[in-house]
Parts: structure tokens; sequence; C-alpha cells
């Protein structure tokens, strides 16, 4: 039976950028897959967006692809699909492009799947008397004020990257895209499935779902880390056959490993309700899954079922809610957790007398185990030596923050004795993305695919 190994090389934008190329030279696979985007990385690409309009998408693929170079040009079948793009993935197929060009790879062609962004349809989606509530506090989106809105984006499906496959993409970059629907496209795809065959959707979702964290399914987030040997961590493949069964495993000789606990961690991981994982192509239940480990690194997955998708798309919407800063002081001596809390209560009582009020405050004292449970026990009998505090402070007036940013280098001096750790300079004030999570009708929203070659995305 027809088998297709789709690997994943990244689980969010910061992961390991060697661990794409170290995993496609110790296995062969059909599709690697790139998972770079996530709701605070959203925001971040959209401020960076917004200084530099040519930018807003995840640099650290045009890398990546970089050192693929030589494994795209020893492995004809080797197809990457990456939602790398971002807030910006015409921007970013032009990057790599360049790249591809250069090494002689000019005639590669790339797939760009956009229309997630949404911003520039708010008013008219909101005119069609969809009023965008919170999912959390169930407040229309008309409440928000229009110019505080820096972005929005549906979580797009497989359909449109299944498209650009069919268009002869070599690699595929897309906008906001569902992360297990990176797995769905290629599938979808090599085996001509229908996304109306829902057991075959479900198998490819629970694959997808899975792999796309990276090294969480292959010992990485270890407790028993120990036995893991993670300095050289393989990151995951998935051999899904034709008829949706799937076997979890990664490259060999390499760190980490894959078995029942490992892969069961990951199958619960950030999924809300296992029986309604909901996602752009499916309902999928995961109650249903069955986990056999067969040893050596790998365990069979199968059982997915499901039932048809919803007809919205989830939304991630970002907007300004002021600014923020943290700062943070080693304190040390016997008496340090007293001496941090009063420190960290003089700063703010500091910045209330320059007559700033804050809006909401934070203070923090890293190593005495504040919420950790249990630790009141451990420190009764073994009090901290020294500790991080840690204080941060939110305000919609930008003076407010700046003022609080100022009061805290005067301790050293005029503070209590024991203070160290200020090396890092002033605290830096930054703005805040607040989250806005809420759903549109996907019959609003117009998923669109470019394919051209590398050189073609020059001009």
């Amino acid at each position: 039976m027809k088998t297709v190994r789709i690997a994943n090389g990244a689980g969010f934008l910061g992961d390991s950028i060697t661990a794409p190329r170290r995993l496609v030279e110790r296995a062969t696979v059909d599709y690697l897959t790139i998972e770079h985007l996530a709701e605070l990385t959203m925001s971040i690409l959209a401020r960076q967006r917004e200084k530099n309009p040519n930018a807003g998408y995840a640099e650290d693929f045009v890398e990546v692809v970089q050192s693929l170079c030589p494994a795209l040009q020893l492995q004809p079948h080797l197809k990457i699909v990456a939602n790398s793009g971002g807030m910006n993935p015409l921007a970013c197929a032009a990057a790599v492009g360049k790249v591809l060009h250069a090494a002689g790879l000019g005639s590669t062609r790339i797939g760009v799947v956009s229309g997630d962004d949404i911003l520039p349809q708010l008013d008219s989606i909101r005119a069609s008397g969809c009023e965008l509530p919170n999912l959390d506090t169930g407040e229309p989106l008309a409440t928000l004020p229009r110019e505080k809105i820096v972005s929005a984006n549906a979580y797009l499906g497989a359909q449109p990257i299944v498209d650009a496959l069919a268009a002869g993409a070599r690699i595929v970059i897309t906008g906001r895209v569902a992360d297990a629907s990176l797995t769905v496209a290629p599938l979808v795809h090599k085996f001509g499935w229908q996304l109306s065959d829902l057991p075959k959707i479900a198998a490819a979702t629970v694959a997808g779902h899975l792999i796309e964290c990276g090294a969480q399914v292959t010992g990485g987030y270890a407790t028993d880390w120990q036995q893991s040997h993670l300095v050289d961590v393989g990151y995951p493949i998935a051999e899904v056959n034709e008829s949706g069964e799937t076997i979890i495993t990664k490259p060999p000789n390499t760190g980490g490993c894959v078995n029942f606990r490992t892969v069961a961690e990951q199958l619960v991981y950030e999924i809300g309700d296992p029986r309604h994982y909901l996602t752009p192509d499916i309902d999928c239940d995961f109650s249903t899954v069955q986990l056999k480990d067969l040893g050596n690194d790998r365990v069979q997955v199968s059982g997915a079922s499901g039932r048809p998708a919803t007809d919205t798309y989830k939304v991630s919407l970002a907007y300004r809610d002021g600014f923020m800063a943290s700062g943070q002081l080693l304190v040390y001596g016997l008496d340090c957790p007293e001496k941090a809390k009063a420190c960290g209560e003089m700063i703010l009582q500091r910045t209330a007398a320059a007559g700033f009020s804050l809006a909401r405050t934070n203070i923090e004292l890293l190593g005495q185990g504040a919420g950790v449970p249990g630790s009141w026990f451990w420190r009764k009998y073994q009090p901290p030596g020294e500790l991080m505090l840690r204080v941060t402070v939110h305000d919609p007036n930008r003076a407010a923050v700046e003022q609080f940013t100022r009061e805290i280098a005067p301790l050293i001096t005029s503070g209590p004795a024991g203070l160290a750790g200020y090396a890092a300079g002033r605290p830096q004030v930054r703005p805040v993305f607040a989250y806005w999570p809420t759903l549109v009708p996907k019959s609003l929203v117009q998923p669109q695919v470019v394919t051209r070659t590398a050189q073609e995305w020059l001009a």
C-alpha cells in the first residue's frame, strides 16, 4: 500500500533553524512542513509589517530554505509546505525566490496561499451583518475602535494548499493556515482524497496535530528528560498510508524518543474538547483514536473519526491595547523574599509619587516558588539565598510606563543592600497588541493561490 512520509521541521517561530536540514539529510521524506505561526507570532509579525511594508513574514524560513538547497537538488521528490508567510506571504516568496535563484534552483515553482488577511474587508464583513463577536466575552467588534485594530487573519484550511500543489508548486508558502492543514493538504493531493471523506481527513488531521509541534512528540518537553538524549533530538515523521493509518517516528540514530507516552501527550496537547477538535477541514473526534507502541521509536495511530467542518473560520484579530514594560533585579541575602517584595512596591510607589497611576501591575519573586504547588513546604526548610524580582506594568498612557522604567535603576543607591543585575539597562517600553478571537463565515473569505517559478517571483 502506498505510503507518504511527511516530516515537520519546526513547531514555532524560533525553533531550531538547523533541524529541517538535519531531518531531511537523515531520513527520506516526501514532504517537509514548517509550522511557524501562533497568535502571539502573528501580532509580532503585524508589528514588523507596520514598521516595514516589506516585512511581516518569518525571516527564519528564508535561512531554512537556504540550508535546504542541497537537499532540494539531491532529492527531486522533496516538497515543502510552510505557513511562514505570516502577515506577508508574497514578500516571503520573493525572498525565498532570491535564495533559490542564487542556488541554481530558479525554475523551482513556489506557490503562495493568501486571502487569510481580512483586515481590508472588516467593514464590509460587518456591513453584511456579521458582528465578529469576541468568543470569550460575546462583545461585538463594534465596541472596539476601528483605528485600534492592526490585524485580522482567518485560519484557512487545506484546499488552497492542495490547489497550489496541483499547480506544480514544490514549495508552498501560506499566511495563517491551521496547523494540521499543512499535513492534510499533501495527503489529499497525493492520494486524491476528497475533503468530504471524513475518516481519512480525520486521520490526516490527527497526524498533522501530532507532528505540528516539532520535537514535542519525539521526546521534547519531557519529564524524563535525563533519558531522552535531547542534544540531537530527532524531529517527527508521519508515515501515512492510503487508508489513513499512521505511524509516528523520527530519523534513525537521533536523540529523543517516540513511544506511547510521547504520542499520547502530544495528542491531547492544546485541543480543548477531545470530541470536537475544530479545524477548517473537519470537526475531529480524538476520543476514538487508538495508539499502539510498535517499539523502535514507532507508534501506530488509527481510529480517528470526525464530522463535517463548520461553516466558519476562526479569526485571530489583534488590536492596540496600550503599553507595557518589565524589569528584573537579582536580590540576594537571607531576607531576599521580603526585600524583593519591598523593592517591587517601592518602584510602584515612586512611580505613583511622580504623578502616574498604572492600570495593571505585577510583582513576581522568581525562585521563591510562588504559584508552585507544594513549594511552601520545601521553602520552609530551605529558604532561598537569592531570587529574581520581576516587575511588569501595563497602561494606556506611554508616559506612565516610561516613568516606571526610570524608577528601577535608582534603587542601586537608594534602596536596600543586596541588589544586582542592572546589566540589561533600562527596560524597554513596548506597545501591547491584545487578542480578539472570533469567527467569520467561510462564504465571506476568498483564499487566493498564485504559483510562479523562483525566478519569476524576483520580477
